[in-house]
């Protein structure tokens, strides 16, 4: 066994097409989505040590109080689960080093799950292979897989079936996060009350596909989706006002970030991304963010 620490960094994502498809009977709603990972990341470090412990520093644009810790974080049960798994009692300690906007619709906290899963699989030497971290990673949440992953995939079912999508650009973004959080399953009920006639099957992301494999930022642009932007929208008006404000500003397409409140532009290069977000800045936006995609999944970085 590793005494630590271990190290390992796991990138937020956003959706580039996010197709939602009426609820199942199992509640859930059938999804085609484009996932993409952001150099905009987590680090989670872990440690061994006699019990669980988790704790936090979070970056200015991060309201720390708002994360919970002990065994109602996504980490410690992420220990809890890979512990079951082999065996063993989950004694480590796991600090969680936080950029990634908090509730934004950029699963910070499935990143935070992806990175403790393969930080402390090498801090017990469990050396499991990545079809059983996946797995454990489903049983975590939807979103957790493709933070393990990376890059640019493709997800359906309820986003867990992860499939790479090729992808050799760069591609420039612009992030800004809201100070106020919004529920997923409220924008899900609100989806469903805006479309009560949703097609049992989700968008397919074809169109989405070929704008990436044209390696074209411009057909990108075109070609971004969100089902869940409507109802997101509908329950906070001023982020369809931040969406017009950054194409404004320059971006080629605004878009909110999975069931948001965080919204994502796409921007034709690094300097267009640089003055898009000194435009928001200028229009009173407090943080607003660069970086571009894709990055890779939770990988080491030390230990």
């Amino acid at each position: 066994m590793v005494t630590g620490p271990v190290t390992v960094r796991a990138p937020a994502k956003i959706n580039l097409h996010l197709g939602v498809g009426a609820p199942r009977e199992d509640g859930f709603h059938p999804l085609d989505t484009v996932y993409q990972a952001l150099r905009l990341s987590d680090d989670v470090t872990v440690s061994a040590a006699s019990e669980l412990t988790t704790s936090l520093v979070a970056a200015d644009h991060i309201d720390g109080p708002s994360v919970p810790l002990g065994t109602d974080n996504i980490v410690a049960r992420a220990a809890t689960l890979l512990a079951a798994r082999l065996g063993r009692e989950p004694q480590a300690a796991l600090h969680i080093a936080k950029q990634i906007p908090v509730a934004g619709g950029m699963a910070g906290g499935s990143a935070d799950a992806a990175a403790a899963l393969r930080a402390l699989d090498r801090l017990w030497a469990a050396d499991l292979p990545e079809t059983a971290l996946l797995e454990l990673a489903a049983e975590l949440g939807s979103d957790v897989p493709f933070a393990l992953v990376g890059g640019t995939a493709r997800g359906r079912g309820r986003g867990e079936l992860v499939e790479p999508v090729v992808d050799p650009a760069t591609w420039s973004w612009v992030v800004v996060p809201s100070t106020t959080g919004l529920s997923t399953p409220s924008v899900y009920r609100h989806f469903d009350a805006l479309f009560p006639d949703a097609p049992a099957e989700p968008v397919g992301a074809e169109p989405l596909l070929a704008a990436i494999a044209s390696g074209d930022p411009a057909q990108l642009g075109c070609a971004l989706h969100n089902d869940l932007q409507a109802p997101a929208v509908d329950l906070r008006p001023e982020l369809g006002e931040l969406i017009a404000r950054g194409e404004a500003e320059g971006a080629l397409r605004g878009l909110v970030s999975g069931s948001g409140p965080t919204c994502v532009f796409l921007c034709a290069d690094g300097g267009a991304a640089e003055a898009t977000a000194a435009g928001l800045r200028g229009a009173g936006h407090g943080v607003v963010l660069t970086t571009t995609g894709p990055a890779p999944g939770a990988h080491l970085i030390a230990g």
